[in-house]
This record gives C-alpha cells, sequence and structure tokens, in this order.
C-alpha cells in the first residue's frame, strides 16, 4: 500500500485544515485506517482511527482532538479524511495517515502500522 497525505500548511489558531491521504496499491475498505502525528521533539502520537468496511464505522481519537478533529473514509475514492477544527498552536505537527499490518483490526498504536505516508506538515500559529 502506498500513501499519499496532502493538506498540510499554515493556518491561525482557531481556524480549520482537511487532510487528505489517497491510498494506492491495494482497496484500503478491508482495512482501518490511522492518523498520528510527531511534533518537533516528541514521539509520534495517535490521533484518529477509522475502522474497515463500507459502513457503521467504528472511530477512536485522542483525547487531546476529540471534538475538534473528525476522521472520515471514502472507499470508492480510496482515501481518507482528518477534518481538523478549532486548531491550536500545540496541534503544530507533521501529520501521518497509517495502514494497520493486518486486515479489518482497529488498532491504535504505531507499532501495529504496516504502512506511513510520508507526512504533511501542519503549523498552527497564535
Amino acid at each position: 500500500v502506498q500513501l499519499q497525505a496532502s493538506g498540510g500548511g499554515l493556518v491561525q489558531a482557531g481556524g480549520s485544515l482537511r487532510l487528505s491521504c489517497a491510498a494506492s496499491g491495494r482497496t484500503i475498505s478491508r482495512y482501518g485506517m490511522d492518523w498520528f502525528r510527531q511534533a518537533p521533539g516528541k514521539e509520534r502520537e495517535f490521533v484518529a482511527a477509522i475502522s474497515w468496511g463500507d459502513y457503521n464505522y467504528s472511530i477512536y481519537y485522542a483525547d487531546s482532538v476529540k471534538g475538534r478533529f473528525t476522521i472520515s473514509r471514502d472507499n470508492a475514492k480510496n482515501t481518507v479524511y482528518l477534518q481538523m477544527n478549532s486548531l491550536k498552536p500545540e496541534d503544530t505537527a507533521v501529520y501521518y495517515c497509517a495502514v494497520p499490518t493486518r486486515e479489518k483490526v482497529l488498532v491504535t498504536t504505531a507499532r501495529e502500522m504496516g504502512y506511513w505516508g510520508q507526512g504533511t506538515l501542519v503549523t498552527v500559529s497564535s
């Protein structure tokens, strides 16, 4: 699976961005999909995850983004999205989409991811 993330940029605090992650090489409908982020000098951390399939998704969020970020997927486009609202300076990081090694699992730890996008930088100014 190849993953291409896009949509990052510079935004003021309180603003919004929508990240996209386009997958190729494999149909992603059989996989859960995740977003992680890594801020300068910090470890990569989980942001959001959405389950596999075509409907009735299970979704997990990190506490730090709950209520502000929304993960979604469009299997017809082989793409997962991360809508980020009410952005804060502490959301500044490189954001990565990821796919677990195994099909039909919903996991939230980086070590269980088998495929990673190249990352897209989000910078939130105060």
